[in-house]
């Protein structure tokens, strides 16, 4: 049986466009784009920032989350239109600097929480965002468990990730 090989995918679909205007890592950025882009195929393909990875494509893994008007949030169930005006913050820039990490990461690096590292950027982007809200952590192994619970990892068995969230509330002095 003769197998045929599915002609190249366009570019650009033949949707209807949509300009979004927004601040990404501290960026203004405005781009035309598919009304039904997701906002993690925005970050990634229009504006190259692989770092928000896109596991299950529901809304399950967690893989994806960056923060959207300074909340945690979900790139692969919001479309980039919805973003439109939106603060966006992603993975990339976390660190201080290309040689200086954050606490978090640092803090996983150290108990070596991760292992394939898929998960890692939107569980430090899940993680930054409660340490950044007002008011006191649960650092205890149920509290970190509950701040955890919408990301999933395959690989670890989320014991270094826990101790990593513990170690982290250490370097921010948030113990």
């Amino acid at each position: 049986m003769k197998r045929t090989i599915k002609p190249s995918i366009p570019e650009r679909s033949e949707d209807p466009l949509i300009e979004v205007s927004l601040t990404v890592n501290g960026e203004a950025v405005t781009r035309k784009v598919s009304m039904r882009m997701l906002l993690s195929d925005f970050l990634r393909h229009e504006l190259g920032l692989t770092g928000t990875h896109v596991g299950c494509e529901h809304g399950v893994c967690g893989c994806c989350t960056v923060h959207i008007d300074g909340k945690a949030g979900r790139s692969c169930l919001t479309l980039a239109a919805q973003a439109n005006g939106a603060d966006i913050r992603t993975i990339e820039s976390v660190a201080t600097s290309e040689t200086v990490l954050h606490p978090i990461q640092q803090a996983f690096k150290e108990c070596h929480a991760l292992q394939c590292g898929f998960c890692t950027p939107g569980m430090v982007m899940n993680i930054l965002s409660r340490f950044e809200e007002p008011g006191p952590l649960d650092l205890s192994d149920e509290g970190i468990r509950d701040m955890l619970s919408g990301n999933l990892c395959r690989c670890t068995g989320y014991i270094n990730i826990i101790a990593a969230v513990r170690r982290a509330g250490e370097l921010t002095g948030r113990t």
